[in-house]
């Protein structure tokens, strides 16, 4: 698959980068909206869904994640997800002006098993839809990658978070490089890179920028960039968080444009406390996409119909499939290793005392 990348534009310090964060908010619209419409077409904004394929029972120990085993929320664990279903799903996406469709397994890692050969057949099967397939099933070995990659896979997403420092406030189940290093076996493998993080867990205006600092420092850049608002989940240790308000949001898109020119930056999680108006504001400062359809994984999200709506209203036109990049063709299945892969992703072992308590 050729893939439309660019190597660094330039390199940012964290001076420059909070220097931009705190601009007058007109004045940092202004150039983030200039910066994009140098880029990309800004009356067109992509619309994916977001489809958990496998649901609930994960070991982590993420203080945002209802998913995670540990804690006590109304999540019910599903089984994975069959081809038809997922074929369903897809088709139903699709025909409401969807482009991509992203499955979400509540992995830890992915395994060489019966149930990534199933896996294998769900990108396949959507490949076969003309849709651009994403997945994240947690970390990845090299030979995972290129597996994925055979099977017509278009990008792998998977979120740094937040900051290095603060990703230990969060979680500490997994380590920080091993972000890193799944984000780099996916790269090589020839996938395009979907990574972003989650604003609203805490942390200080400092790691949200460290965050996009550490992402726009990657060869190349990542194609898309998701900036989510946490959704705080009542039996999650977040649960306490307030919302952040629309402004942070329009402030980190717009520097994400900034720092990250060619990349789509996707308008994600947290649009459902969000008017009409405030979104225009964040499409405006650079958001170039959005995920549609009335759930992301097992969090709310606004009905299609609401999107088509406001597109309609803001004159916007969904982005058709492979706009930035060549459709992957289905090739060859590499197998897996004959010996399972030997990685040992890494477990920090600290604990994290408001993860504790809810784990009680």
């Amino acid at each position: 698959m050729t893939v439309k990348t660019d190597p660094i534009l330039r390199r940012w310090t964290l001076d420059e980068v909070r220097d931009l964060y705190q601009q007058p908010m007109m004045d940092l619209v202004f150039r983030a909206a200039s910066v994009h419409r140098e880029h990309h077409d800004p009356n067109e904004v992509q619309m994916s869904s977001l489809l958990s394929i496998k649901t609930g029972g994960c070991p982590e120990d993420c203080g945002y994640c209802p998913q995670a085993a540990r804690y006590h929320t109304d999540i019910e664990e599903n089984a994975l997800m069959t081809v038809e279903q997922v074929k369903t799903a897809a088709e139903r996406a699709k025909g409401l002006g969807s482009s991509r469709l992203c499955m979400g397994a509540a992995w830890r890692n992915v395994r060489d098993d019966e149930e990534f050969e199933q896996v294998l057949d769900l990108v396949r099967t959507v490949n076969g839809l003309d849709m651009e397939v994403c997945a994240t099933l947690g970390m990845l070995t090299p030979n995972q990658a290129e597996r994925l990659a055979a099977a017509g896979l278009y990008a792998y997403n998977h979120n740094l978070d937040s900051s290095e420092e603060y990703y230990k406030e969060v979680i500490s189940t997994r380590g920080y490089q091993d972000r890193l290093d799944t984000i780099g076996n996916a790269r090589k493998a020839g996938l395009t890179v979907c990574s972003g993080g989650i604003i609203g867990m805490g942390e200080s205006i400092d790691d949200r920028l460290k965050m996009l600092l550490t992402l726009a420092s990657l060869t190349p850049q990542p194609e898309s960039v998701p900036i989510n608002a946490l959704v705080a989940v009542e039996g999650t240790p977040l649960e306490d968080q307030q919302q952040v308000n629309i402004f942070e949001m329009v402030r980190m898109i717009a520097v994400t444009r900034i720092v990250m020119p060619n990349c789509t930056v996707r308008l994600s999680a947290g649009r459902t406390t969000m008017s009409p108006e405030g979104q225009a504001l964040c499409f405006l400062a650079g958001a170039g996409s959005i995920f549609a359809g009335d759930k992301l994984l097992t969090t709310p999200n606004p009905e299609a119909f609401e999107d088509l709506e406001m597109f309609n209203a803001l004159g916007l036109r969904p982005t058709a499939p492979y706009a930035k990049g060549e459709k992957p063709a289905i090739t060859e299945d590499p197998g897996a290793p004959g010996e399972k892969t030997r990685i040992k992703w890494s477990r920090p072992g600290h604990k994290i005392e408001r993860n504790e308590a809810k784990r009680k």
